[in-house]
């Protein structure tokens, strides 16, 4: 495979999980909002804390085992050691069956310890999800490591899909069937409903992997066979590899999204212990933040994450080879394609941010705060797209301690910044979102002067960051201006936003083709490109 095909295979891949993370993200916006109708802000908080703990258990037990495993059998599949690579494959099941097995039974022993009372049997609905998600990353790591995408991507869409029905309407049937009228109890098993929904969505994509698997294993032992390598690593050298790689992983993706579970255990004892807020008030103000803004702004740093999974595996096979002119190529590409995507995320979100939250959580009595601090997070958007990125490259490379070590960092500087906002200013949620930025940014900063440092690359800045701010800038403006007309004309808050996004990108690509930021190399890499190009011609932007 030439220079070129490469490139265009990583797009393609990447375009592939970028696609099914939107189209995921979306589908978890358009659920939350019904089922907050349903659970209300209180049963979003008690959620919100399980998840936050339940997430951090994931990470911990199995949740970075897709992309770590990807890189272990990437590098085998790179010299030819298929054998080796189906090995590791096998291997990785009995890890994650203990490792997935233990953190389970300890999670359901210890729920009341690590979340509130009202938390507890939320958490412990998790518990199954906890075991399966492991052997679920398995299954997706194999077939990243392949470069096949769609599988993952599949997978993933399946898997919301059924999160969002089950979520639903178990919280509704949990809900009216409560036997008390208190709203903390009913929020609760609103609560148990919708964790049940996201056991349901990880159970039907292990389906849906299994069946993949099984149709293409006459293909993989089919390269076993033809492994003709001498390099036969025993059982025991294939876990020591696994805990040496697997390890670091976990440890950087484990700091790097401690900072959601902290900033919630802080902020909830300081509003309860310091400000004397009930545990209800708390976890309801908590729900706000954490089921409206932020699951907004996942929804564009989905395209990172797509990049990111499809960096460590290419990374990892071009850097094995010795090819450090391709790896640096291929992390340019990544990081210019996250940009041209983040950046204008960022200002459309910060632009719309009212007609955005009032269209998904039309919910009245916390709107005002949901779209304000939307405001102030979508800056974090390109921070978190950055440094999501970087963490895997440094992992692609090799430089697997670097993102445990920056994320250490960023946490207690983001912390410093946190404790003082809530202990001696007003700004409650604001400070959540503040120390979100700080953490997203120290984490870029760090991570982007040892990916410097260890590749001696230079990112190019002008089309990769100057001209999508500016055109995003000049985006901005103009959607904003066409919101506000159509709204004035015709008060339709949908109407008028989707005039306003549909402008927004013509306006976007117009001004970047028109600027060269983007030409006719950069189109024929996004799907349909040979149209896109076609069309660009007949509007005189190339």
């Amino acid at each position: 495979m030439n220079q070129n095909e490469r490139r265009d295979d990583f797009i393609r891949q990447a375009g592939i999980l970028a696609v099914a993370g939107i189209i995921v993200r979306i589908i978890g916006v358009l659920y939350r909002s019904p089922l907050t109708s349903i659970i209300g802000d209180e049963g979003n908080g008690y959620y919100g804390a399980a998840y936050n703990i339940y997430t951090i258990i994931l990470l911990l037990a199995s949740y970075s085992i897709p992309s770590a495993i990807s890189k272990v059998i990437a590098q085998k599949i790179a010299v030819g050691e298929y054998r080796n690579a189906y090995r590791i494959f096998q291997c990785a099941f009995i890890y994650v069956i203990l490792v997935g097995g233990t953190a389970s039974v300890l999670t359901w022993i210890f729920a009341g310890v690590l979340v509130d009372t009202n938390a507890v049997p939320v958490l412990r609905v998790f518990v199954p999800t906890i075991f399966f998600s492991g052997i679920l990353g398995v299954y997706r790591g194999f077939f990243q490591a392949h470069r096949t995408m769609a599988p993952t991507s599949w997978s993933q869409i399946l898997e919301q899909i059924l999160n969002a029905v089950v979520s639903i309407l178990a919280a509704w049937i949990l809900i009216h069937t409560a036997s008390s009228d208190d709203s903390s109890v009913r929020a609760v098993r609103g609560a148990m409903g919708s964790a049940m929904g996201t056991g349901a969505g990880v159970l039907i994509a292990l389906i849906f992997m299994v069946l993949v698997y099984r149709m293409n294993r006459r293909h993989v032992m089919k390269q076993v066979r033809s492994d003709r390598t001498h390099q036969r690593m025993t059982t025991k050298d294939i876990f020591k590899l696994i805990l040496m790689i697997v390890t670091p992983f976990i440890l950087s993706t484990f700091i790097y999204n401690l900072s959601t579970s902290l900033n919630q255990t802080i902020y909830i004892r300081i509003l309860r212990g310091v400000r004397g807020m009930s545990s209800s008030e708390a976890a309801t103000q908590y729900g706000i933040y954490s089921g409206k803004p932020t699951v907004i702004i996942n929804i564009p740093i989905a395209i990172a994450s797509a990049v990111s999974s499809v960096v460590i595996p290419t990374i990892s096979s071009k850097f094995a080879t010795g090819d450090r002119e391709a790896t640096k190529a291929s992390v340019a590409m990544a990081t210019k394609t996250t940009m041209i995507v983040a950046i204008p995320a960022a200002v459309g979100l910060g632009v719309l941010a009212r007609p955005i939250t009032q269209l998904l959580f039309p919910q009245r009595d916390s709107l005002e705060m949901a779209s304000s601090l939307l405001r102030v997070l979508c800056v974090s958007v390109v921070f978190y797209s950055l440094s999501t990125l970087t963490n895997a490259v440094l992992q692609g490379i090799g430089k697997v301690n670097k993102p445990v070590i920056h994320a250490a960092i960023a946490l207690v500087v983001q912390t410093a910044f946190l404790v003082p906002l809530l202990l001696f200013t007003e700004a409650n949620l604001y400070a959540l979102a503040i120390a979100a930025i700080v953490y997203s940014f120290t984490m870029c900063v760090l991570n982007h002067r040892a990916v410097v440092k260890s590749l001696e690359y230079k990112q190019e800045f002008m089309t990769t960051f100057f001209m999508p701010l500016l055109s995003s800038v000049v985006m901005g403006i103009v959607c904003w201006g066409v919101y506000e007309a159509v709204y004035a004309v015709l008060p339709s808050n949908v109407i008028a936003l989707l005039l306003a996004f549909m402008i927004a990108v013509i306006v976007y690509f117009a001004v970047m083709l028109r600027t060269g930021a983007m030409g006719r190399e950069e189109l024929m890499n996004i799907p349909k490109g040979a149209r896109l190009i076609r069309l660009a011609e007949k509007m005189h932007l190339l």
